[in-house]
């Protein structure tokens, strides 16, 4: 692809005219904007992967100049980086580290932090010292799978001056911190004139004496590979074969189940995101496809978010039985095993071995599968997947792709400063969980996939409506951050929750926990009532239910780890209310199939569990139906909803807080639970 230069006049004038007149406040404008327009072309920087720094000069307390490097800080994303996330670190003391022999990463960064001049600021990069080094005002580096494919051809020098002449530094491979940073700094005194670097195995520099010049050398020596790859590639050529959905729904639950058992105690349920377009498919048909996972990764940096190798599972292994399927991934899991204890007795310091379960999974006929703790980071693994796989290719094509070898990529992986982090980093107690909400839209529904998400979990909405279903989804994402998957689609229907269960299967993976709250009540006496509209009835407050359950049981089977049944039943299962037998008598069957789950699945390590909510504002009980029946009763609208025995109203939030208790409880199945403020006629004991 071809990079657009979107560099402003008319924006950086907006940008500027607000900024204090001091030098290090226009630099870090200018910084900031730069920045965010190389962040906010992907292709770039994937995933966080690259920094840049700007050097400039401030005053301390005393009125003293303070030379600084303001350089990308832990955590930010150059997209939408702002200016706390370039903190400034005092330069002298940094440009002093050259001279020494030696220096420790856990070294380097305490000088780093015990340098800046605020010293809440997240850590600066990593690369902080590279940056210092080098003798120009404004540095970018940036992880172009263009820039990839030419630092891991097998002499990536020789097409380097073949591309640019003598405008740019080659740096041999040398793991990020203090020797890179040393090594690249000697390579450019030797090539002073040079416009840019390439890092071998690693990436691409840019520099400039303005943030405009460095900007547009990224973009135009980037542009350059790109034509210099374009007469050497190569079209990829798919079949068009592709496995039916109900084999490739059942091989995918089947495979997050075997991968949620992790002999290094990682207990999160993995979640997968799938990339499956034609180009993918052609990728995994390739007859050297095994002897391209084993050749490592584009860059170190991805190392540590995709492990070194991917697990690839041919067709057989995708069709095939259970036991198969488990006997590669543990095979998988050896050979990592044996990669850790090998290459850890090479090394100084004892490691402590990651999760032996692979980050990503390449199986033919299916997809390229980032297997995540979370959707987020799957998502980041497809996306860094495929930059992967668009290198691993372009590089066959123009001469080979030999990046850096295993002992490189066990001490990227194994880095001490990732290593630091270990146990340091707590996630919610449901993380990983998948969530089936049916009556997504409604009070009930949004407010459970809200308190679901809250604690960590994956949400698929599933609703009818499909504006209230997008209106939820999108207050959620306000509410979270996190983006909940919709489904929109009449439960009720024909082959519904098959639909349902595959959609969920399809986008996480799999499914843990289903909350079958979908429901409706139509008033009326039930000898006036007409059987057409109690069939009605039992179509979506009872065999809704049931077949939703049974459709997503499969999966649970198939995945062989548990799961949850979660039931919105309703207290006119067991306490009647006048003219509301259509929606009691469906009801109380639900509160049967409860029991009957519950015991018939308890083998299977599935619990089954419901909720019996009253006078809940929802889209059963209406403002209106609120209205009329406190008139009715001769009493107000508050008193009517808080008419219990704690004398307060019931709200939709408790009744989700009533379903993550009855998720949490690992040693209950069969349960019922009230939630309606204390009615000792509904009360089951």
């Amino acid at each position: 692809m071809i990079f657009a230069n979107n560099w402003d006049d008319v924006e950086i004038s907006k940008r500027l005219a607000g900024v204090i007149d001091t030098e290090l406040d226009r630099d870090l404008a200018l910084r900031v904007y730069t920045s965010q327009l190389i962040g906010q072309q992907p292709d770039l920087v994937m995933h966080g992967g690259g920094n840049t720094s700007c050097k400039s000069a401030t005053t301390d307390l005393h009125g003293n100049r303070i030379e600084v490097l303001c350089v990308k800080g832990s955590g930010w994303d150059l997209g939408t980086i702002e200016a706390p996330g370039l903190p400034a670190v005092r330069l002298d003391p940094l440009l002093a580290l050259e001279s020494l022999d030696a220096l420790s990463d856990e070294e380097m960064i305490n000088v780093q932090r015990a340098n800046l001049l605020d010293s809440a600021a997240p850590n600066p990069s990593v690369e902080t010292l590279l940056h210092a080094f080098l003798p120009h005002k404004f540095i970018d580096h940036t992880h172009a799978t263009a820039f990839l494919v030419l630092a891991n051809l097998p002499d990536a020098e020789a097409a380097m001056e073949e591309i640019f002449g003598g405008e740019m530094v080659y740096v041999p491979y040398v793991m990020p911190g203090f020797e890179l940073a040393r090594t690249a700094a000697a390579c450019f005194r030797d090539k002073p004139q040079a416009t840019g670097m390439l890092l071998g195995k690693h990436g691409h520099f840019t520099w400039g004496p303005d943030a405009k010049t460095s900007y547009d050398r990224v973009i135009e020596q980037t542009n350059m590979v790109e034509k210099w790859l374009a007469g050497k590639r190569q079209p990829v050529i798919f079949s068009g074969k592709r496995l039916p959905p109900a084999l490739t729904g059942g091989f995918l639950s089947r495979l997050r189940g075997l991968l949620s058992d992790d002999d290094a105690k990682h207990t999160h349920m993995p979640v997968f995101h799938i990339i499956n377009d034609d180009k993918t498919f052609g990728f995994l048909e390739r007859e050297d496809l095994s002897k391209l996972a084993a050749t490592g990764v584009a860059t170190p940096d991805h190392v540590i978010r995709i492990k070194p190798f991917p697990l690839v599972l041919d067709a057989e292994d995708v069709e095939g039985p259970r036991e198969k399927l488990a006997a590669r991934v543990a095979d998988y899991a050896n050979s990592y095993k044996a990669y850790f204890d090998k290459q850890s007795q090479k090394v100084v310091h004892p490691k402590n071995m990651l999760s032996a379960r692979p980050k990503l999974v390449w199986a033919r006929g299916v997809g390229v599968i980032g297997v995540g703790q979370t959707s987020r980071e799957a998502r980041v693994i497809t996306d860094l997947a495929q930059q992967n796989i668009r290198v691993m290719l372009e590089g066959s094509a123009a001469g080979g792709f030999v990046p850096i070898g295993v002992k490189d990529l066990f001490d990227m992986e194994y880095w001490s400063l990732e290593q630091a982090k270990l146990g340091k980093v707590s996630v919610p107690v449901l993380t990983g969980r998948i969530v089936v909400v049916t009556g997504g839209a409604g009070a009930i529904g949004a407010a459970t996939a809200a308190a679901f998400m809250a604690q960590g979990a994956e949400v698929m909405l599933v609703d009818k409506n499909e504006d209230r279903l997008i209106t939820t989804a999108k207050r959620l994402k306000k509410l979270s951050g996190v983006h909940a998957e919709m489904c929109c689609i009449d439960i009720t229907e024909d082959g519904a929750a098959s639909i349902v269960a595959g959609q969920a299967v399809d986008r996480f993976g799999g499914i843990d926990i289903l909350v079958s709250n979908a429901g409706m009540a139509a008033p009326g006496a039930i000898h006036k009532l007409n059987e057409a509209s109690l069939r009605e009835s039992f179509e979506l407050n009872f065999f809704a239910h049931y077949r939703i359950a049974k459709a997503v049981t499969q999966v649970f089977v198939s995945q062989g780890s548990g799961g949850q049944l979660l039931f919105n039943v309703s207290k006119q299962a067991v306490n009647p209310g006048r003219e509301f037998g259509a929606y009691g008598l469906p009801k109380a069957t639900l509160m049967f199939l409860v029991k009957q789950l519950a015991l018939e699945l308890g083998d299977s390590r599935i619990r089954v569990n419901g909720v019996n909510a009253d006078r809940i504002r929802s889209g059963l009980l209406t403002d209106e139906m609120i209205a009329s029946r406190s008139s009715a009763r001769g009493v107000s609208e508050d008193e009517y909803m808080s008419g219990n025995l704690l004398g307060q109203e019931v709200c939709a939030v408790h009744v989700a807080e009533a379903f993550i208790a009855l998720a949490k409880s690992e040693r209950t199945t069969g349960h019922v639970m009230t939630v309606d403020g204390g009615n000792i006629a509904a009360s089951l004991r």
